[in-house]
């Protein structure tokens, strides 16, 4: 932990340096942060690539209600403001532009294998009980990045919800699994775009379905909803390009006051 924690202040300093001076020390192996990723530059509208990309996974669960940030490596208004609210969220200077406090936040929720420090594939990958990313209507990889992205919207709604633990009761499902639980033909378990979740301590599962409003999630069902009054569902079905969703979005969880233009 020592040596990483080293690392990280490397990098945080490298990026505040001028000029050359960031050449220099950002070219040195111990410029990487951890083993997942490392930005290299700050990040503002108008930047692309892949470093925005990688920015655009982990602030996901920052859009605003009824909103998402695309993955598409441009950092666009929607971006830089889910970039403010996580800034906002985590006692940072809120500008909308990624730098070295941002990074260094990101870089302290993040695993070595790329997950936030809450979740786990693991917790995604329940498949009842086979474990494994494979048997769904996409590619594993395709599934297991879904679920990376899913997890990071985790992460924003938990931080939200007062840093409780979160508990995830269904994550990706194989098509074989989805039929034996009774799941939805064209369910967002198949993709690795889902999770069903109980409520953590001290707060009821309606609590969790009003909070998952703002965290980029397309989907939501919970309590009054058939068969969810013991779990909220959320899901990224606006951003699935494999299941024939795109571009809608469906709430549902009339005992919170949620759907039906109540939202």
């Amino acid at each position: 932990m020592r040596a990483q924690t080293m690392k990280r202040v490397v990098v945080a300093f490298a990026l505040a340096l001028p000029g050359a001076a960031i050449a220099s020390v950002v070219a040195a192996p111990a410029a990487h942060a951890d083993g997942c990723y490392t930005w290299k530059r700050n990040l503002y509208q108008g930047r692309s690539g892949d470093d925005v990309h990688q920015l655009q996974i982990r602030v996901a669960g920052w859009a605003g209600r009824r909103d998402i940030v695309e993955t598409d490596s441009r950092y666009g208004p929607k971006t830089a403001a889910a970039v403010k609210r996580f800034q906002s969220a985590y006692g940072l200077k809120a500008d909308g532009v990624a730098g070295p406090q941002t990074y260094a936040k990101l870089y302290a929720l993040q695993d070595d294998d790329c997950t936030p420090r809450h979740f786990s594939y693991g917790e995604l990958d329940d498949g009842c009980g086979q474990a494994s990313w494979t048997g769904g209507p996409i590619s594993s990889t395709k599934t297991r990045d879904n679920a990376l992205h899913t997890m990071w919207k985790l992460e924003a709604l938990r931080h939200d919800l007062g840093d409780q633990p979160l508990s995830v009761t269904s994550g990706f499902r194989s098509t074989s699994c989805n039929q034996q639980v009774g799941g939805a033909s064209n369910s967002q378990h198949l993709y690795g775009t889902a999770a069903d979740l109980a409520a953590p301590s001290g707060k009821s599962l309606c609590d969790v379905a009003r909070e998952a409003r703002d965290h980029g999630f397309s989907g939501i069902y919970g309590p009054g909803y058939p068969d969810h009054d013991d779990h909220v569902h959320v899901d990224s079905r606006r951003e699935n390009n494999d299941d024939g969703l795109t571009n809608t979005t469906s709430w549902s969880a009339p005992d919170c006051g949620i759907g039906a233009g109540a939202d």
